[in-house]
């Protein structure tokens, strides 16, 4: 079998059996053949530690054409698709390198950026109206913020997805996994508000509010994109004249943020965010952080403290 075909079968292996996304597998397609191109490599034997150690250099000292470097996520993206490449490789019999002796680029501590509760709301009065295009990304902010959804799947849900009696919903996230995703109060009142205004019988949560929509037939596809969100929300943010670059996923941190500001576990905000992993939820510790100081001066040497109390106590003949 030719490199080609390995390839191939590896990606459809990420994608039957591992359950990627078509994006993600394109991705991997994208990563494997630049590596391929770059080692001229022709079959696994040729993908050896030393090669792979070349690589990372390669992409270490790579620049783009306006002189920045690759950031060590993108670089250690590059590395993850080869290390579960060889993974493959080993599984199927195949000799190559061995992906436990590749490791990963050390990176800096990822700063996540969140908004405060009175940045949420200065940004949803800027979206305080009574039109079609007001109402919606009214709901639009509320629902991003209350459940925590990542905009590309916002975009993909259509109205019969969300019971708006239990403020509930089921989502298809990253990897085709479902996840049960809750809704505040607030947000089903904007939600409410907005489809009450739609005159339209598009099945898609939130549509594209341009001019004649209302006269399409049900038939055309009016979905709002993740384009038109991030949009939506820098210009709003703009307007509300918040000083922080606003994008929709900041609303997802902002509401794991809030969450675990008020008391949730860790793992439950991983359940809630869809990570597979809890390492990426683990970015989150700028929250817990600040509750350190106070977890140690409420629990820590209690009882050294209690015997030291009694002690003083003998003492003075009490």
């Amino acid at each position: 079998m030719g490199m080609q075909d390995t390839v191939m079968k590896f990606l459809e292996y990420v994608e039957i059996e591992r359950g990627r996304s078509p994006k993600t597998v394109e991705s991997y397609d994208r990563v494997l053949k630049s590596f391929l191109r770059w080692g001229n490599i022709g079959n696994p034997q040729d993908i050896t530690l030393d090669r792979i150690r070349q690589y990372r250099l390669f992409l270490n000292r790579k620049r783009s054409v306006h002189g920045k470097e690759l950031k060590k996520t993108t670089q250690n993206y590059h590395i993850i698709v080869l290390r579960g490449f060889l993974r493959y490789l080993a599984k199927e019999g195949i000799a190559s390198a061995l992906p436990e002796r590749i490791e990963m680029a050390k990176s800096s501590e990822r700063q996540v950026d969140f908004l405060e509760v009175d940045e949420f709301e200065r940004l949803c009065r800027a979206a305080d109206g009574a039109s079609e295009t007001d109402r919606r990304d009214r709901a639009l902010l509320e629902f991003l913020f209350s459940s925590g959804l990542r905009v590309s799947e916002l975009v993909g849900l259509d109205r019969e997805s969300v019971n708006s009696e239990a403020g509930e919903l089921t989502v298809r996230g990253k990897g085709g996994k479902l996840r049960m995703v809750f809704v505040s109060d607030r947000a089903r009142v904007a939600l409410r508000r907005y489809l009450d205004i739609r005159r339209d019988a598009d099945p898609a949560l939130f549509v594209s509010t341009q001019r004649g929509f209302a006269e399409k037939s049900a038939d055309d596809d009016h979905r709002i994109t993740v384009r038109t969100v991030e949009r939506i929300v820098a210009r709003l943010a703009a307007k509300a004249g918040l000083a922080k670059q606003v994008h929709p996923h900041t609303l997802r941190h902002s509401f794991a943020t809030d969450l675990l500001r008020n008391g949730a576990d860790i793992r439950s905000v991983q359940a809630l965010l869809g990570h597979s992993s809890i390492t990426t939820t683990q970015i989150y510790t700028h929250v817990t952080n600040e509750g350190l100081r106070e977890v140690h001066e409420k629990f820590h040497g209690k009882g050294r403290e209690k015997k030291g109390n009694e002690r003083l106590e003998l003492k003075n003949g009490k």
